[in-house]
């Protein structure tokens, strides 16, 4: 069998495995990968479920045995912490990832971080403004001239019905914030989740005069994906996408697309090493070479003919994931307002997103060619350990296994400050 053929029907069975997620706790894992997926099923839950043919899902995942009331964390302390005297949410904060990423607090005041997501929140504003207040973030707002939502015709009103994406929309500005908290953030909201809502809702951000925009969702790639890609290439702009939650397989679009700098997961942890915290491929982190999209000029990996995901990543394991605020009641599905942990590469695209707006380069990103540069690799952490072989194994492989150099589920690593960006 072709290597292509071949990686069609392996993508096949891993989708229709992970159809049946709902109870891979019964079913007894093939590998530590499988065993580390069985443990975490029981705690975690999908925000968007299933998408029908020619509609997008996003990758969220929150924790269901985490949830603290709205007044957890409310008194505001300084250099983005939390005041001592006040409980701080569950799950890591703007100066947790800052720490663990050697990131500094200040830059990003001239960029603009587009998220694009599906339908509306009504509580996104109220809901970023207590995150943001909590942690002693500057204010973000309509009124300031920080935050401005549109529907994706770029205009105020009307904005969509809410179709269920309210948790992403609050990891995703969360995330932005907590990565930049002097940038500006354009939320642009799809009608509905068709792929091509979305892709006309990224052509809407980069006309809105964003820097980045960040990608939360994904379909997988099939033989329509290259007539895709032309809402997601956009020269000066970084177009970022999140690598997907599905494991090693068939990839997803956007992320697939050679112009869109594709972001894998890690679980991250607090060591008592010289850096302070460590890192391995979180398994639910998607990888995968594409059959539809050619390879790169500057990506070099040797076993994979075609597009190779991810570019890089970051922290996006539900159980070493951020603290999240959110009130969408509609959209949390029975599980209580106020914070949460949540993760999912839903959560490390968005970060990343704002790292590049940190770092204030976008222009570098019409594609992750940069990341690729040899001189980039003092500036990323190289994540050694871990899997993504859920549901199928890539034999030992760099595809689907965290090794020293590039590899799929976290790519050329994560950001150790800003001199790879």
């Amino acid at each position: 069998m072709s290597r292509i053929a071949n990686h069609r029907v392996l993508g096949v069975l891993g989708a229709a495995a992970l159809a049946i997620g709902t109870i891979a706790t019964a079913v007894a894992p093939a590998n530590a990968a499988g065993a580390a997926h069985s443990a975490a099923a029981s705690n975690v839950k999908n925000v968007c479920g299933a998408a029908k043919p020619g509609f997008d899902r996003c990758f969220a995942q929150i924790r269901t045995d985490v949830h603290e009331p709205a007044h957890i964390g409310r008194t505001a302390g300084t250099a983005g912490r939390v005041a001592a005297a006040t409980p701080a949410p569950a799950g890591f904060g703007p100066a947790d990832l800052h720490s663990a990423y050697n990131l500094p607090t200040t830059g990003g005041a001239n960029q603009t971080v587009a998220i694009v997501d599906a339908g509306d929140d009504p509580t996104a504003e109220a809901d970023l403004a207590v995150y943001r207040t909590t942690y002693g973030l500057p204010a973000c707002t309509t009124a300031n001239g920080c935050f401005t939502k549109v529907n994706e015709r770029g205009a105020a009103t009307p904005l969509p019905a809410d179709v269920g994406w309210g948790v992403e929309e609050a990891l995703d500005l969360d995330m932005v914030s907590a990565a930049c908290p002097q940038c500006k953030i354009l939320l642009v909201e799809a009608d509905q989740p068709s792929g091509t809502d979305l892709g006309l809702s990224v052509d809407t951000a980069v006309k809105l005069g964003a820097t980045e925009v960040s990608n939360s969702y994904g379909a997988t790639e099939s033989s329509l994906t290259p007539g895709d890609a032309a809402y997601y290439t956009h020269p000066g702009t970084a177009i970022v996408a999140s690598s997907g939650d599905s494991g090693y397989g068939i990839p997803a679009e956007p992320a697939v697309f050679s112009s869109v700098v594709s972001v894998g997961g890690t679980s991250l942890t607090k060591a008592t090493n010289a850096r302070g915290w460590s890192e391995t491929a979180w398994y639910g982190a998607s990888s995968g070479c594409s059959a539809w999209v050619d390879k790169p000029t500057w990506q070099t990996d040797p076993n994979c003919p075609g597009r190779m995901v991810a570019d890089v990543s970051a922290d996006a394991d539900p159980q070493t994931g951020p603290a999240i605020y959110v009130t969408d009641t509609a959209d949390l599905q029975g599980l209580p307002s106020g914070w949460s942990v949540v993760g999912g590469t839903s959560a490390s695209s968005p970060f990343i997103a704002g790292v590049i707006a940190l770092a204030g380069n976008p222009a570098k990103y019409s594609d992750a060619s940069a990341f690729y540069a040899p001189s980039a690799q003092a500036g990323l952490n190289d994540v050694v350990g871990g899997s993504n072989g859920i549901f199928q194994d890539c034999g030992g492989d760099y595809q689907c296994n965290a090794v020293v150099g590039y590899d799929g589920p976290t790519g050329l690593g994560t950001p150790n400050g800003l001199s790879a960006f």
